[in-house]
């Protein structure tokens, strides 16, 4: 049972007002920049922003309060001390006041004249077979950027509309950088739609070409989805769009605490729906790392751990 603690009202204000990044910040998280949001690197599914959350995995969202309740598992006195600083003492700043922004007309960054820098990252670098590049360059799915010359992976919806692009840097050297571009519809993210009724679903474009090259028997009869992060939306979408009805979906998102947390999440929903889920893992972080790791020191393949109906 809960100790009750006699807030004060000018606290129970102040707990409503703490900036969310800088709290997470001091506790020790990271956070990647995705717009003009922050997302979680311990769970990508979570954006903050000032002082509101929102999980794009269940919907879920809120303040301060409901963040800590819900990620930490804290009751209501709990997360109010820890938010007021708790023993420690700890002044977390408050938000600061923002203007909510108009949103932003969706649209793709402007084309390059070619694709050999990004062309030669993804084949070279990442070890991705060049025939699974060009398959997806000449259908528009992915080019190079005019401007940082950035990989740019498209999203397009039913009538042939890109909806969606996730860019990310073609440097083999220091930090990367990614992110989806401002306007993106997240239910539309990069995809491949095949003629079956399997559906792989990976967090990022580059994992998803990795697991193609380790797996090509027939690759183009599946079809595919990179989240650009862990929300089911994008896997629902894809599957709306699939020829025939959705039977078995297999998770290969990454292998750790966001990705297995994931899985577990979508594997619940699709339950739910009376569809057959496999947890297919990688045997380190993510397939690229797998890709890599099996070209240059012949790691086998992970085997399908089954889960759902």
């Amino acid at each position: 049972m809960s100790q009750y603690i006699p807030f004060t009202d000018k606290q129970k204000l102040r707990a409503g007002d703490v900036d969310l990044e800088e709290f997470l910040l001091r506790r020790g998280e990271k956070l990647i920049v995705s717009g003009q949001e922050k997302r979680m690197a311990s769970d990508h599914s979570i954006t903050v922003r000032g002082n509101e959350w929102y999980d794009h995995a269940t919907g879920k969202g809120g303040g301060p309060v409901s963040f800590v309740r819900s990620y930490y598992g804290l009751s209501y006195p709990e997360a109010v001390t820890m938010l007021l600083g708790g023993d420690a003492k700890i002044a977390y700043p408050s938000a600061k006041e923002r203007k909510p922004a108009p949103p932003k007309e969706f649209a793709l960054p402007e084309k390059y004249e070619n694709m050999r820098r990004v062309f030669a990252y993804l084949v070279n670098t990442r070890h991705i077979d060049p025939t699974v590049v060009s398959y997806f360059e000449k259908r528009n799915l992915l080019y190079e950027d005019a401007k940082h010359h950035n990989c740019v992976f498209v999203g397009w919806d039913e009538e042939g509309i890109p909806r969606h692009a996730h860019a990310r840097s073609s440097n083999s050297f220091g930090k990367p950088f990614r992110i989806n571009i401002e306007g993106s519809d997240p239910r539309y993210s990069f995809h491949h739609i095949g003629t079956d009724d399997k559906l792989y679903v990976f967090e990022a474009p580059i994992d998803m070409l990795s697991y193609i090259t380790m797996n090509p028997h027939n690759w183009r009869e599946h079809s595919y989805v990179a989240c650009c992060g862990t929300s089911i939306q994008p896997v629902i979408q894809t599957g709306a769009q699939m020829d025939c009805e959705m039977a078995t979906v297999f998770l290969c998102l990454d292998n750790d605490k966001a990705g297995n947390m994931a899985c577990e999440r979508m594997a619940e929903e699709f339950a739910k729906a009376g569809i057959r889920t496999v947890r297919v893992a990688p045997r380190l972080k993510d397939w690229n790392d797998d890709l890599i790791a099996q070209q240059t020191q012949e790691v086998k393949p992970s085997w399908p751990v089954m889960c759902g109906p």
